[in-house]
């Protein structure tokens, strides 16, 4: 019969090996650092664009205040409206960011010529082989 306390301790071992394993890490520090960037987005589209779109947008109260009313029922299509235009302008953040952005880093890094690694020993030792060979020939 299997001991509850050993099955219990390689259960927590397997989970500790699963959690602390680099990706897991990276990907908790990703949404982390992506939940930070989305609010960063957030604030840009809610505070700096909406309100000069909405200086565009015909309307007293902004095109977020519009809506139909049927009945007793208010359809608020302002709000629709306004949603869209957010995702819109989210989604333009988000592509200048990431594609230019990101994009233009990667490219200069990738432009930067790498070092060649130093030879390990035993391709020292291939070379000077080599080189015997090429003097006794």
């Amino acid at each position: 019969m299997i001991d509850p306390a050993k099955k219990a301790f390689s259960l927590f071992e397997e989970f500790k090996n699963f959690a602390l394993k680099g990706n897991v890490v990276d990907l908790a520090v990703g949404v982390i650092i992506g939940g930070a960037f989305g609010n960063i987005v957030k604030s840009l589209v809610d505070n700096i664009m909406m309100p000069v779109v909405s200086l565009v947008m015909p309307g007293d109260a902004g095109y977020e205040k519009w809506a139909i009313t049927v009945g007793e029922k208010t359809i608020p299509y302002g709000k629709f409206l306004a949603d869209i235009v957010s995702f819109v302008i989210l989604a333009l953040a988000l592509f200048i960011f990431i594609v230019k952005f990101l994009g233009w880093i990667m490219k200069t890094k990738a432009a930067e010529p790498a070092a060649p690694p130093p030879p390990t020993k035993d391709q020292e030792l291939l070379t000077e082989i080599r080189d015997l060979l090429k003097v006794r020939s």
